[in-house]
């Protein structure tokens, strides 16, 4: 009965009410508690009010929530369909940065939109793994191990990438080709030609390093030695590595962190709010803050693995490896394990247009797990 009833619902469509029961509310409860952390730290970051980080942070979330759940409900094979366009108005809203975008912080990465500061290099990185995992769907063996047949989404990843390298954003850019070469490798590109790539990117990077801006520069040489500039480019990293360690295992209580609330902790509301979460709760609340995380990237790779379609599995590998990316770069910034490149921790940092980025990478895992059992068409039916 169970296996008649799921054909039918493929031949028919799933109805709104049925794709509402098949929403992993755990999941949602859990994106919740995520979003209650950030909550938590940012009303901390203010100072201990809900202005001027939390109060904007939850209405964000709010609004993120609904719209989420409002891209769960679309049929996936409609997303298929419109995967290249999708990509278009993203590589159109790159082009927009760079001919009016607004200037911070020496770099040009946002668009005013009505009030609404929009950072489409975010955005971008959705669109594309939409884009390629559309490319990728049902795409032979033979195709995949023709050359020929991967120039396309290569320069697909290489576009937005360069788009954004030119910001300058040399951070995303990296986590835009690395979410990009998931999906070349979930969608079984064969590895010796990753190998030849990194042997590409390895003879190349003293030359790169040497086109690099002089802030970019001064970030690599701050992580091989904070010390170096204790006062200056080193001093955000060292102020972080001490706030790490005060916490101690228990920390010292919710609004007691001294680095925080006596601002020598830096972006203590972005950049650096895990290390803000970890000197007022300790080792303890920090593990238990990765362990939230972790299930969040853990429920992706489980819609990829129960997908019964290329397109959907390919989607969900993406968009899991785009969080992780998010957070593994976060953490590793603030405890010195790599430069400090300006990535906030998703749902937690202060921030619209992160926040905007990660609720639309959730409604489309949602929308492939609803829709997990869907019959989608020939993939070159679909570009």
């Amino acid at each position: 009965m169970r296996f008649e009833r799921r054909l039918l619902l493929r031949e028919r469509g799933t109805g709104v009410l049925e794709k509402l029961w098949q929403i992993p509310w755990i999941f949602v409860l859990l994106l919740c508690a995520v979003g209650g952390v950030g909550y938590v730290a940012l009303y901390s970051a203010g100072g201990g009010g809900p202005d001027p980080y939390a109060a904007k942070h939850a209405i964000r979330f709010g609004f993120g929530l609904v719209l989420m759940l409002s891209i769960a409900l679309v049929d996936i094979r409609l997303i298929a369909r419109f995967a290249w366009l999708g990509y278009a108005l993203g590589i159109g809203l790159l082009v927009m940065v760079a001919l009016h975008g607004q200037v911070g912080g020496g770099a040009q990465r946002w668009l005013d939109l009505g009030g609404f500061q929009l950072q489409p290099s975010e955005l971008m990185k959705i669109l594309l793994v939409v884009a390629l995992a559309s490319w990728f769907h049902k795409a032979s063996w033979e195709q995949i191990g023709n050359p020929l047949f991967l120039i396309p989404p290569i320069l697909a990843v290489l576009l937005p990438a360069g788009l954004i390298l030119k910001q300058p954003n040399l951070g995303t850019a990296l986590i835009t080709m690395m979410v990009g070469g998931a999906v070349f490798f979930a969608a079984g590109v064969r590895l010796w030609k990753f190998a030849i790539v990194l042997g590409a990117v390895a003879i190349a990077a003293p030359i790169a390093y040497d086109h690099l801006h002089d802030y970019q520069r001064a970030r690599i040489t701050t992580f091989l030695d904070p010390e170096s500039d204790p006062l200056g480019a080193g001093y955000n990293i060292i102020q972080s590595k001490i706030a790490l360690g005060s916490g101690g295992f228990w920390g010292k209580g919710f609004l007691q962190g001294t680095q925080g609330h006596l601002n020598f902790l830096p972006e203590k509301q972005t950049d650096f709010i895990f290390t803000m979460l970890a000197e007022e709760f300790g080792l303890v609340g920090a593990l238990s803050v990765l362990g939230l995380l972790a299930c969040v990237i853990a429920f992706g790779f489980l819609v990829a693995l129960r997908s019964r379609h290329q397109f959907g599995r390919l989607l969900a590998v993406g968009l899991a490896t785009n969080f992780f990316m998010y957070v593994f770069v976060n953490i590793a910034m603030v405890t010195g394990a790599i430069p400090v490149g300006g990535v906030p921790l998703p749902l937690i940092s202060h921030g619209g247009s992160a926040m905007l980025t990660a609720m639309v990478g959730f409604g489309l895992l949602m929308s492939a797990h609803v829709h997990r059992d869907s019959e989608l068409g020939a993939a070159r039916d679909q570009r």
